[in-house]
């Protein structure tokens, strides 16, 4: 074998595969391009994995399950009749007390029931409502106080006890607030009158209705308490809205009923 053999074969031996500058360029792109490719992948695959299903955020339970508030409150007995003692006993209090589970007095007996007749029904109707020994609060019901009370009542006069009947709380008289209302409505008329309106309704300035002046109040005052409230709302003349007040809608209108009614 000759030199020149010898050379080549230890050539061949010792070279890579890049053997050209074109090899080369083509090796580098992939060294550079292939780890940005393999990364767009990894992304678009988390990216498709976080997604719900078609149409399912969009869905009423979906909204409701995101926007549910954390807690909820209960308000009972609102619009629903009040219970007689006897009802409340047999939905709630007769598994306990028909048998005297759990030293709960036994409806009817006497002797179980004397001692706690004697501490007086309002220490009755506390431990009913507080709850006592085994028996959870409200006997673990959903009545409201007077419920409660009547059927302690029930129990108790079943056992000798002599206590009244709790009545249903009387409903306010309709009129009963009206005068406290209307002195509110005529603070705040009065107030605002002598804030904004006093300027030129005391003296008459600009044709403004003189304060207290009958006849000129008397055709305005025909066209109604809405129709001068809109005026002065809106500004008419030279008044500007609200009489250049920032005053409510409502506030306006005291201020127009308490001037119209000093003109009557």
């Amino acid at each position: 074998m000759s030199a020149n053999d010898h050379t080549t074969s230890h050539d061949e031996v010792h070279s890579g595969p890049i053997k050209t500058p074109g090899q080369l360029l083509l090796a580098s792109a992939m060294f550079f391009i292939l780890p940005i490719f393999i990364i767009i992948g990894l992304v678009y695959s988390v990216t498709l994995a976080n997604k719900t299903a078609p149409g399912a955020a969009d869905t009423e339970q979906a909204v409701a399950m995101r926007i549910q508030k954390v807690g909820t409150v209960e308000i009972r007995d609102a619009n629903r009749p009040l219970k007689s003692g006897e009802e409340v006993y047999k939905a709630q209090c007769t598994a306990c007390h028909a048998a005297g589970l759990a030293g709960a007095p036994k409806t009817g007996d006497s002797g179980a029931w004397a001692a706690r007749i004697k501490t007086g029904y309002d220490a009755l109707l506390t431990s009913a409502l507080k709850g006592k020994g085994a028996m959870g609060a409200q006997g673990g019901g959903d009545y409201n106080d007077i419920a409660i009370g009547r059927a302690v009542v029930y129990l108790t006069n079943a056992a000798g006890g002599k206590f009244a009947i709790p009545a249903a709380p009387a409903a306010p008289a309709a009129d009963a607030t009206a005068p406290a209302a209307a002195a509110v409505a005529a603070n705040t008329g009065e107030a605002l009158y002598k804030q904004a309106c006093i300027a030129c309704h005391a003296q008459s300035v600009a044709g403004s209705p003189k304060f207290g002046d009958k006849a000129a109040w008397a055709p305005r005052i025909k066209t109604g308490i809405d129709a001068m409230t809109t005026s002065v709302i809106k500004g008419k003349g030279v008044m500007p809205p609200k009489g250049g007040s920032a005053a409510s809608d409502a506030d306006i209108r005291a201020a127009v009923e308490y001037m119209a009614n000093a003109a009557k």
